[in-house]
């Protein structure tokens, strides 16, 4: 039997609503958020000829235990999913699953390319290292604010950070009650190790060593294009990728009124930062680039 699935997925459990060809629902219902007892849930229906769950948290790795199962998921973009869900006076798991299954019988989404498991442990170690290197920022920045607020200068003397702020509390013990815990906190040494396990695999990916010979790309930038492109087939033109990274100017267009805006800002936040500090590398660096450096002096100009 012909039918469609919506999955509204949670971190315990997952609505699930299953209509016909026609559009009629068949059943519905809610099970543990574990592939197979989604699964054993849907086999009195039959072999489904979709499955739509939308983006989120565990979206990818449910879709990949679901395909794995020979389920035919497809994972949908979950702003789209959002302004049809809103069109319910009621907002529950069971309408949200229902209508998650009207667009599977329907074929009204955009599905999304859900990252393979390697790209998403690069990615985890990505974030890890920017959020280590933002709260070493805070946390410095925190220091330095309240030791000046106090009058206190730091010593120019010593190379390590902390050193300086240890001499610097010598002459205020009540500064020094607060901001010596502080101090222990070892976000540099963390930093140093996330930092040092992330070149070592870009070392060792000729991709990443392929892409680092670009000027004004590094490590980091090399390693971040790889995670959040992961497969570049999925991209039928390569300024596609500008585009979901959302390096490309937004365009309104409306009767007579056309004009291009900013950039559009969507997709990842941490690759777009990077490309952005390539590309100021490559343009106000004094010497190197070659063609492309003048390409974009260009483009700047």
């Amino acid at each position: 039997m012909t039918c469609y699935v919506g999955l509204d997925v949670s971190m315990e459990e997952t609505a699930f609503c299953v209509r016909g060809p026609e559009g009629r629902i068949l059943g519905q219902g809610k099970v543990a958020t574990d592939p197979e007892a989604i699964v054993g849930a849907l086999a009195r229906f039959g072999h489904p000829e979709r499955v739509v769950l939308e983006t989120g948290r565990m979206a990818n790795w449910l879709h990949r235990q679901l395909v794995a199962r020979d389920l035919p998921a497809v994972c949908v973009d979950a702003r789209q999913a959002h302004a049809v869900l809103s069109q319910m006076p009621n907002k529950t798991d069971a309408n949200d699953a229902a209508m998650l299954a009207e667009l599977a019988r329907t074929g009204f989404y955009r599905a999304v390319r859900v990252k393979s498991e390697a790209s998403q442990a690069m990615r985890a170690l990505l974030k890890a290292r920017n959020l280590v290197l933002g709260q070493r920022m805070d946390l410095d920045n925190t220091i330095r604010g309240l030791v000046t607020s106090m009058g206190v200068r730091l010593p120019k003397g010593p190379r390590r950070w902390s050193d300086r702020v240890e001499l610097a509390l010598e002459a205020n013990e009540a500064l020094a009650l607060a901001l010596r815990l502080l101090l222990r906190l070892d976000l540099a040494r963390s930093l140093l190790e996330l930092t040092r396990r992330l070149l070592a695999e870009a070392r060792n990916s000729g991709l990443c060593r392929r892409l680092m010979t670009v000027p004004g790309v590094g490590a980091i930038t090399a390693y971040a294009f790889v995670a959040t492109v992961d497969d570049p087939t999925r991209f039928a033109h390569s300024r596609s990728v500008g585009a979901y990274v959302g390096l490309t100017s937004r365009r309104y267009q409306s009767g007579e009124i056309n004009y291009s805006g900013r950039i559009t800002r969507r997709g990842d936040g941490l690759l777009r930062t990077l490309l952005f500090e390539a590309a100021s590398s490559l343009i106000t660096r004094a010497g190197g680039g070659g063609a492309l450096r003048e390409w974009a002096l260009r483009a700047a100009r």
